[in-house]
């Protein structure tokens, strides 16, 4: 069976963490048996045509190279809303996903599309779909689901998309309610892959100290209530903040106006080979998202054996299982997240043993065989449906 991949998010290179995910389910669809190609939008450092291991990568130009800023960065909703040339630029991405999508249906004649985010992705999906009957399969990944609970205008596409389908996948119990809330169809839930052969508590277990944070610097990602957290929390305490963001310089000045600056260490991003020994050495990681799709590093951390920290909110109530693989706060509030964080470190051993069963839990839910093996299934039940 061939798939086509439409994706806006996808590695530009060795180690980037943009769309990694994608590109761990197309490899591993490929051990059973799929042969997936993708389309992704062009970026200045990632070659036009490329071939990773079984996968089939093109990438299309949509605008001037000084416009073309939209993919990879986690925030095009808030380009288009602030810039006309980022509207205009979107406009460009449309057109040019469409022609490159219906140049490989062509060439590569699918047994179906996977349309990963439906915006802007299942859109064009299905209109390539349509033209060539070829059968779609969409999944919400987070962001696409939260623009669409934003801009109402934007719904009426969204339930287009959702028709188009003959397949939808979220990967959260949580998305897929507020699909159907939107929608009035219940998406199958379906989680992204995560890379556990790399991912491991290590040879031998280290001496772990300090909060770790990994993730974009974005206030969706809640880093400035996990510095007020750390505020409240024993002066001995550090935390070591991965990523980088449009919101570094406020939160470094945060950082500062709280006294923390000798206490906060920001490493900015990081490859993805870097980031097992960040959650190897941190004694949790600490989730302050609100509204996350998944939350994929905090499986990450939990095959680590890292024990986890997150508000009751969006996908991470189907990572962590309070108690059992982690700690979930209720209260969106500094307080509350410190009185956690604090119960958590008073005992070594309760972090240990939360560790190895957030271990055995992400090792049985998010390896990618399991998780290619859910979406063959779905590929199946899909062309069953078309051909009804």
């Amino acid at each position: 069976m061939r798939v086509l991949f439409l994706t806006h998010s996808f590695p530009r290179f060795a180690g980037d963490a943009a769309g990694s995910f994608v590109l761990r389910l197309a490899t591993a669809l490929g051990q059973e048996g799929i042969e997936v190609h993708v389309v992704a939008p062009a970026a200045a450092d990632a070659p036009a045509r490329e071939q990773l291991g079984t996968v089939h990568v093109e990438r299309f130009r949509y605008a001037p190279r000084r416009l073309e800023t939209l993919a990879y960065t986690g925030n095009m909703a808030s380009q288009v809303r602030e810039s006309w040339g980022a509207r205009a630029a979107l406009a460009g991405m449309l057109a040019a996903e469409l022609t490159a999508s219906l140049r490989a249906l062509r060439r590569v004649r699918p047994a179906l599309v996977h349309a990963h985010w439906w915006f802007p992705n299942g859109l064009v999906g299905g209109w390539a779909g349509m033209l060539t009957r070829t059968p779609m399969v969409t999944t919400f990944h987070g962001t696409d689901i939260r623009m669409a609970r934003a801009y109402p205008a934007s719904r009426g596409a969204f339930r287009q998309v959702m028709r188009r389908s003959a397949a939808v996948t979220a990967v959260s119990r949580w998305l897929a309610a507020e699909a159907q809330e939107m929608s009035g169809i219940m998406p199958r839930v379906a989680p992204m892959p995560v890379e556990t052969a790399s991912f491991t508590p290590g040879p031998e277990r280290t001496e772990r100290a300090g909060l770790l944070f990994v993730g974009r610097l974005t206030r969706q990602k809640g880093v400035d209530l996990l510095l007020r957290t750390l505020a409240l929390l024993p002066a001995s305490l550090t935390l070591d903040v991965v990523g980088d963001g449009a919101e570094r310089a406020t939160l470094e000045a945060l950082a500062r106006s709280l006294g923390l600056e000798p206490r906060v260490t920001w490493h900015g991003a990081q490859p993805g080979h870097a980031l097992p020994a960040f959650y190897r050495s941190a004694a949790a990681l600490v989730v302050p998202s609100v509204d996350e799709g998944l939350g994929l590093v905090a499986v990450e951390a939990q095959l680590c054996e890292t024990p986890v920290v997150a508000f009751a909110s969006g996908g991470l109530i189907d990572v962590v299982e309070h108690g059992v693989t982690g700690l979930l706060v209720e209260h969106r509030e500094a307080s509350a997240l410190a009185a956690a964080v604090g119960a958590l470190l008073a005992r070594e051993d309760r972090g240990a043993a939360l560790g190895r069963a957030g271990r055995e839990r992400a090792l049985s839910t998010f390896d990618p065989s399991v998780v290619a093996r859910h979406y063959a299934d779905i590929y199946r039940t899909a062309l069953g449906r078309a051909i009804r």
